[in-house]
């Protein structure tokens, strides 16, 4: 497997520059003709002070962090390019089983252990394994359900014991979702579910391949049957919350909307070249309207689109729209380059980046040092799209783990 790092490597390098440039001086007179500069210029002339130079970002120190944060993608690009073409085939199942070690924490929590973190800002009391949000935890699952199904048949191999186990794990992850009580989770883990199955299908035909025809429509008739009849199951004895807050409208829900005009008023107000990353906590406060004030605050504008462009602005727009262009060429050439399993991983890469826009639309993921590592991995097996000789796989130990 040829992993082609460029892509990956240009857009990490554009969003680390356009991070680091947000921290440079500006003299007065430029910082001050900035959006949404003037109120704190008049809030230092009244006070009596000189007009420093400042940097675009209007709260420097989260910028800073903001780039920090960027050497978790930065270290697994180096970590996954260093390694050699045996030891990458290891990945898929390396990730399942971290994948796998979250979802037990999940289980656990959901059975009453106590193992909320206190160095994380988590909901105690909530099903979200390793993570700190739910949401985030059941996109993580998500992943899971989408790389399970094709693991048994990377490299080209039968499925033998990866098979059983396999089926166990993707339900167990249906469940855990489902326990999590994460609504947009529910729909990225279908997604997953449902592609995973479907890269998987060539590999299940070619295990029938001795049996008639009509066994392989009653397997996954029966896959599928399993799986919905323990869903039901965890409905009909309360256990599925994500299910459960479909009906229920919470007052975090109803926080998003409510604030959603206001988020849409600071990006207007601070464009064309945003309020500066990692800082939306102190600005929304800024602009937060009195009937939105309560005990708890807003982190985040739960649609990192919008918040990435109130960051960034403009700049930060095109460097989005460049990094979904990219993710739309790549995927339409991997997914119109054959049904082989020479080529799944780049379709499990292009899924894996779908769900996570996906989730992004209504939470921000990406933020989170996991996610930020799995982007990197989905992004690097998108890239890998040079030629491959008909019917190549992997040669006798470099098996997928």
């Amino acid at each position: 497997m040829h992993l082609d790092a460029r892509p990956v490597a240009i857009l990490l390098l554009a969003a680390t520059l356009l991070v680091l440039a947000q921290l440079v001086p500006l003299p007065p007179a430029v910082w001050q003709g900035l959006s949404g500069r003037a109120m704190f210029a008049e809030a230092a002339a009244v006070s009596g002070q000189g007009q420093p130079w400042r940097p675009l970002a209007i709260v420097p120190g989260a910028a800073l962090n903001a780039a920090a944060s960027l050497i978790v993608p930065i270290t697994i690009l180096v970590l996954v390019m260093g390694l050699a073409k045996r030891e990458r085939s290891w990945l898929p199942g390396l990730l399942l089983v971290l994948i796998a070690i979250s979802m037990l924490v999940g289980l656990l929590q959901f059975a009453g252990a106590g193992f909320n973190n206190p160095f994380v800002n988590d909901t105690p009391g909530q099903v979200s394994g390793t993570f700190a949000n739910r949401n985030h935890f059941a996109l993580f699952l998500a992943m899971g359900c989408l790389i399970t199904p094709v693991w048994p048949f990377l490299g080209g191999r039968r499925s033998g014991w990866r098979g059983p186990i396999a089926l166990g794990l993707v339900l167990l992850l249906a469940l855990t979702i489902l326990a999590s009580g994460s609504r947009a989770g529910m729909i990225v883990g279908m997604l997953g579910m449902a592609f995973g199955l479907f890269l998987a299908r060539h590999g299940v035909k070619r295990e029938l391949r001795s049996a008639p025809r009509w066994v392989f429509s009653a397997l996954i008739a029966a896959i599928v049957g399993v799986i919905v009849i323990f869903v039901l199951i965890s409905v009909v004895a309360g256990r599925a919350e994500s299910i459960n807050r479909i009906i229920a409208v919470e007052a975090v829900d109803d926080m998003r909307s409510r604030g959603m005009p206001t988020v849409l008023e600071m990006v207007r107000f601070y464009l064309p070249w945003g309020s500066g990353f990692g800082g939306f906590d102190p600005m929304f406060r800024i602009h937060e309207p009195f009937e939105l004030l309560k005990f708890t605050y807003f982190n985040h504008a739960h649609n990192d689109f919008l918040e990435i462009v109130l960051d960034g602005g403009f700049p930060a727009l095109l460097l989005l729209l460049a990094g979904l262009a990219w993710w739309l060429l790549a995927s339409v050439k991997v997914w119109r380059s054959g049904s082989g399993f020479d080529n799944i991983l780049p379709k499990v890469g292009s899924v894996m980046l779908l769900l996570i826009l996906l989730a992004s639309t209504v939470d921000y993921p990406a933020r989170t040092p996991t996610i930020m590592a799995m982007i990197v991995i989905s992004g690097l097996w998108l890239g890998d799209t040079r030629p491959k000789p008909h019917g190549s796989s992997l040669p006798r130990g470099g098996q997928y783990l």
